[in-house]
């Protein structure tokens, strides 16, 4: 079975963390990170004289939008990632372009990555504060959503 090991018959994936890149640098580990999902639409053709089935062609691949969530960054990069982004969208395409490319590298148990998704042209969507909450020593978590335009997934096994 993928992500077993069948010499010690246990998961093999278990325990593992990520951090996440933008553009080359390393931002830092992130708690949560939404599931990864690509779905590629597809068009049904009805075949005359064919009864049996219909051909189903694909048409278009489409990428979810991804959700981080991590404890506050003292130095707001996130946050001004989205507010960078919402600038160059009211100054039009003559401001700098925000757009930038994301990598979540997945580490096993021991430290040593297993598996890179490269996303593309990726830009925040959604950014969303911490609860303030002075009970009960709540950490206080941000929330980052961003749309890309693909993906690549590497192994590095």
């Amino acid at each position: 079975m993928a992500g077993q090991d069948e010499r010690k018959g246990k998961d093999a994936f278990i325990g593992l963390s990520f951090w996440v890149e933008i553009d080359g640098l390393e931002v830092a580990s992130f708690d949560e990170c939404s599931a990864i999902t690509m779905e590629t639409e597809t068009y049904e053709y009805m075949e005359g004289g064919l009864n049996t089935y219909t051909h189903k062609l694909p048409v278009r691949t489409k990428y979810s939008n991804i959700t981080l969530k991590r404890g506050l960054d003292p130095g707001g990069d996130l946050f001004k990632w989205y507010c960078d982004t919402m600038d160059w969208y009211a100054k039009g395409p003559q401001g700098a372009h925000k757009r930038k490319n994301v990598t979540i590298t997945v580490y096993d148990p021991t430290g040593k990555p297993v598996m890179k998704y490269h996303l593309m042209n990726a830009y925040p969507v959604k950014w969303t504060g911490p609860e303030l909450k002075a009970s009960a020593g709540a950490v206080a978590i941000e929330t980052l959503e961003f749309a890309h335009e693909g993906l690549v997934a590497r192994t590095n096994r």
